[in-house]
């Protein structure tokens, strides 16, 4: 099955692309690797999931966070690459902020780890990183980074 019919099996749809909050670009090509840039759990331009998790975003909601995060970072890919010009999901890096008795990062990052698979299938498997940080950006309870092989 396509990106596009996955999506729709598994009840999914794309948001709308974000813009970028500074200076720089949401998608960055050098040679055939596409990276990225950060992408923040907004749906079609609102703002969703800030806070802190384990203090008032729960470890659930934290996985439908990066799952949001994870389709922001496909609207990108679909909008500005195309699925069918890609090889394969390298890496992603994922950020939280947290309070700090919270210790779930593993389980939250799966929201977008898992909708890579559902969706790219074996061409969303990847490598990731998991990093807690003090703040992010509108006080966003995670972002996502990721890095794409595209073909030659």
């Amino acid at each position: 099955m396509s990106p596009i019919e996955n999506l729709s099996k598994h009840g999914y749809q794309l948001p709308d692309v974000s813009t970028p909050g500074g200076s720089y670009v949401s998608v960055n090509i050098r040679e055939n690797i596409a990276y990225i840039a950060i992408q923040f759990p907004i749906l079609n331009g609102e703002y969703f999931y800030q806070g802190r998790l384990g203090e008032n975003i729960s470890t659930a909601d934290g996985y439908k966070a990066m799952e949001l995060c994870a389709l922001n970072v496909l609207s990108q890919v679909n909008k500005k690459i195309g699925f069918d010009q890609i090889v394969g999901l390298n890496h992603i890096d994922a950020y939280y902020q947290s309070g700090e008795e919270w210790d779930d990062a593993p389980k939250i990052v799966n929201g977008a780890s898992d909708l890579f698979v559902k969706v790219l299938e074996d061409k969303g498997e990847h490598s990731r990183a998991i990093f807690g940080v003090h703040k992010l950006p509108r006080n966003f309870s995670v972002g996502l980074t990721a890095t794409l092989t595209l073909k030659k």
